[in-house]
């Protein structure tokens, strides 16, 4: 409560605009204005930013290295090589017994001629009842299996596309490839659109087992990083020519641990045109008779390692070579034939060993083969003859 003015003073005058409520009044109107303000800034901010969040000014980068140019060009001049496949397998509706359709993988696959014919792995299409193959442009096509060669883990797929749209690969060779040299693998992993990893060749003359699982020689080891997906893709050197299929990685995850093989372009081009004409491998002829299971176990009845020879077919370059087949005596006692070891020193374990080793080889060609008999080991030279039996 004020004390009541004196007597003597008068009252003073009263001011304008001050009195009961006038201050919340005035306050509310700039409350009002500086919302007001506070939009219009904010809106112009949204639409023009502020200084501190406009563009940095470009860099010039001046011309690309050498290498880099080099590995653009290879992409480019490959890309339209290269396939994306995916495979379809039937299963049946128990309850209903309809027939259906279900994706059963992808892979990749190359362009190998205008003809139409495509080269991938034996594995990617194995059990596959439809085949659709998408080309580099996008266009999509039925692909049929022409030619499958299971020990080599190759198959030749094809399609009915005009010339026009068909790039066949360049292909190289891998006999004179060097550990060092640069790699380039193009291919579709996870079933992304064609994608390019570079690497070194890491070791040659590798061994690997195929899907059946007999030894494929002379495999390239690359540290191109090969993923699910990039299997039937091409491994190019750096002219950007084939140089191998890409088949496997080694990795327990199945991703990529810098570790991947491709089966070398001088097998491929062995053995292609055969799948392309044949629908199947034509062995160069030996003449032998093995049998899967009996030729291992007599000779580990005799504790030597190879197969065993049971019979020779007459006339066959193996009888004009001296080797001898398994004999039943006139008393039932069993003779064991010669056992085969190695050929031109390469180790052999199983009779699809051999015949896997066999395709390297065509008729004419002299081999050496590496044998037990009689408790001696000795060395027989058989010049094959014209092919016989084809690879099942």
């Amino acid at each position: 409560m004020t004390a009541p003015y004196p007597a003597s003073y008068p009252p003073p005058p009263p001011q304008r605009g001050v009195g009961p409520g006038s201050g919340s009044c005035l306050g509310g109107i700039l409350l009002v204005l500086l919302a007001l303000l506070g939009g219009y800034l904010a809106a112009r901010l949204l639409q023009h930013g502020t200084p501190a969040a406009a563009p940095r000014a470009v860099t010039p980068r001046g011309d690309l290295a050498d290498d880099e140019k080099a590995t653009i060009q290879i992409f480019k001049q490959t890309n339209p090589s290269v396939v994306f496949i995916t495979t379809m397998t039937e299963r049946v509706d128990l309850r209903t017994r309809d027939v259906f359709e279900i994706p059963q993988g992808t892979g990749s696959g190359i362009v190998w001629d205008d003809a139409g014919d495509i080269v991938t792995n034996f594995h990617v299409v194995k059990d596959a009842n439809t085949l659709k193959v998408t080309l580099w442009d996008h266009s999509a096509y039925s692909g049929e299996v022409v030619g499958v060669a299971p020990y080599s883990d190759l198959a030749v797929v094809r399609i009915s596309a005009d010339k026009s749209r068909l790039h066949p690969i360049l292909t190289g060779q891998s006999s004179n490839l060097q550990v060092g040299q640069r790699t380039f693998a193009i291919g579709d992993p996870f079933g992304l659109d064609q994608t390019l990893t570079t690497g070194i060749v890491s070791a040659l003359g590798r061994t690997m087992a195929s899907v059946v699982n007999t030894p494929i020689e002379d495999v390239i080891q690359t540290q191109a990083p090969i993923n699910p997906g990039n299997s039937g893709g091409p491994l190019l050197d750096s002219a950007g020519r084939l140089i191998g299929v890409n088949t496997a990685i080694l990795s327990p995850s199945g991703a990529s641990a810098g570790i991947g093989f491709a089966i070398p372009v001088d097998h491929v081009n062995r053995i292609v045109p055969q799948l392309i004409a044949h629908g199947k491998v034509i062995s160069p002829r030996l003449g032998v008779q093995l049998s899967e299971g009996l030729s291992q176990a007599i000779a580990q009845q005799l504790g030597v390692p190879g197969v065993t020879v049971l019979g020779v077919q007459p006339d066959s370059p193996a009888a004009q070579a001296g080797i001898r087949g398994t004999q039943r005596l006139a008393d039932g006692q069993i003779v064991p034939g010669d056992i085969i070891q190695k050929l031109d020193g390469r180790d052999i374990n199983s009779p699809n060993d051999l015949f896997a080793l066999l395709q390297r080889y065509k008729a004419g060609d002299t081999i050496k083969l590496h044998i037990w008999r009689d408790g001696n080991e000795i060395d027989v030279s058989v010049k094959l003859g014209e092919p016989g039996n084809a690879e099942e």
